[in-house]
């Protein structure tokens, strides 16, 4: 069994687990060393059981305890050329052997895991989601992104589970408290999807074949989780797809542990 499964979610801080038996990787951890540990553990798995840290790109609510989580427990960190050279300062010290690269197209495995990246557009050096895999079983992450790329889909097909980007609510980005500048950057095609976007993302996902979908990376200005998940649900209401039938419809706390999403 593989499972997927958010430890925090939001603008401010972003972590997620992905576990098979007793071991897990991580993709991204934007919260504190601390934090991190203490979320690992409650999910059931000790810190020293996390094989990887997988970095998705360098802004700080993704790399935030990368360093003093990977510093403690001896984890290497994987990310690819340009990321590194963007969050080297902010990661700090690593040994040589815990600096890990990978190029898109090619696959890598840790343990039992298989890891396949893929770009997205995002305002970072070289951002990337990733896909994991375990023998036929498979779930993805795929947050910050300006716009939905068929290139993306490709690489989310076969997913059992995804956990996607549902970050603002259109009208409450508009009449925001965020400045013009940063409204026209989430807005844009290397911003963050909002809820109307995850609401088309979910309807072609689930009709490719996922059955369960957590919503993540919700701005806590610009969005709430009941707005996110009503978003999704009323769309694929409309399209012919139930919720909590045809497929199931999570949202990532911001502080807490999510569903635990198993394929």
């Amino acid at each position: 069994m593989l499972q997927l499964r958010s430890l925090k979610s939001s603008s401010r801080g972003n972590a997620i687990l992905v576990s098979h038996k007793n071991a897990g990787i991580l993709i991204d951890c934007g919260i504190s060393g601390k934090a991190a540990e203490a979320a690992i553990l409650e999910a059931g798995l000790s810190p020293d059981a996390i094989k990887a840290i997988l970095v998705t790109h360098e802004h700080l609510d993704h790399i935030r305890g990368v360093g003093i989580l990977a510093r403690r427990h001896g984890i290497p960190v994987y990310a690819n050329d340009k990321t590194w050279a963007a969050m080297e300062s902010s990661v700090g010290n690593l040994c040589e052997a815990q600096k890990r690269t990978f190029c898109h197209a090619d696959a890598f495995s840790v343990d039992d895991f298989v890891m396949q990246p893929f770009p997205i557009p995002h305002d970072a050096a070289d951002p990337v989601g990733y896909s994991v895999s375990v023998g036929d079983k498979k779930v993805s992450v795929a947050t910050d992104m300006g716009v939905l790329e068929e290139s993306v889909f490709r690489a989310l097909k076969g997913s059992g589970a995804v956990l996607l980007e549902s970050n603002h609510d259109l009208s409450m980005l508009s009449m925001g408290p965020y400045p013009p500048q940063l409204k026209q950057r989430i807005r844009s095609d290397r911003g963050h999807l909002s809820n109307d976007d995850a609401a088309k993302a979910t309807e072609f996902l689930v009709k490719m074949g996922t059955e369960q979908i957590l919503l993540g990376h919700l701005s806590p200005e610009n969005n709430n989780p009941y707005l996110a998940k009503e978003t999704v649900a009323c769309a694929l209401r409309l399209a012919g797809i139930k919720p909590g039938s045809d497929m199931r419809l999570y949202v990532a706390p911001k502080d807490q542990l999510s569903a635990c999403l198993a394929v």
